[in-house]
């Protein structure tokens, strides 16, 4: 019998920016569970602030875990994006 293969782990990326207390809650969140994410300032990326904005997000932190933007740092809505129990 095959051994069933880990499941994949969503793309997740972290916008943040300096100073967020917040932004650290979500990293320190991610790292205790294992969550490799990619961390964007923001500050110095404009674009990104773009993006977020456009999805409704109007402060930081933002959480995009595959298609799914996540306004603040919403431990619930986190947990069930990345199928955390």
């Amino acid at each position: 019998m095959a051994e069933a293969k880990p499941k994949r782990q969503k793309q997740v990326v972290l916008f943040t920016s300096p100073g967020c207390v917040w932004c650290t809650r979500a990293k320190t969140f991610f790292k205790k569970n294992d969550i490799k994410f990619k961390t964007i300032d923001i500050s110095t990326n404009k674009q990104a602030a773009k993006d977020c904005e456009r999805h409704g997000c109007r402060g930081v932190p933002v959480v995009l875990i595959g298609s799914q933007w996540i306004c603040g740092f919403d431990e619930p809505k986190i947990k069930k994006a990345l199928d955390i129990r």
